[in-house]
């Protein structure tokens, strides 16, 4: 279980995939009216929809909502990265029995992956080895 600003979130508060859309569109927009999530969503997914899913969102503790404009405005309450590692953390204890190496190795033999992505990774290696001593 993980606290933020008076706010318990465990893995059942987690995102959804059809809520991670709505994430990430509000991680490219900013903050949001439910009319620009529903405008920049590549789903054919209702006006309604989308009210329900963002105001539910907002009672689990993924999104604020700002109610001073006539139309309310949203915004992801945690940072993409901070979701990506909360999602991985996650992941990683339930698929992999908590083994990161086994999270990397699923991923890498997932899909192919180029020559130049496998050297990034292994500099971001070096990197974060260098900076963990």
């Amino acid at each position: 279980m993980m606290k933020r600003r008076g706010i318990t979130r465990d893995a059942t508060q987690l995102p959804t995939e059809a809520e991670l859309e709505i994430l990430n569109i509000l991680w490219t927009l900013g903050p949001s009216t439910v009319r620009d999530v529903h405008t920049a969503s590549a789903k054919d997914t209702g006006y309604t929809t989308i009210l329900k899913q963002m105001q539910v969102m907002s009672e689990k503790g993924l999104l604020s909502r700002n109610e001073r404009y006539r139309s309310h405005v949203y915004e992801a309450r945690m940072a993409k990265e901070q979701t990506q590692r909360q999602l991985t953390r996650s992941l990683m204890q339930r698929a992999f029995d908590g083994s990161a190496k086994n999270l990397v190795l699923g991923a890498l033999s997932s899909q192919k992956v180029s020559a130049k992505d496998l050297a990034e990774i292994r500099r971001m290696l070096d990197e974060y080895e260098r900076g963990a001593r």
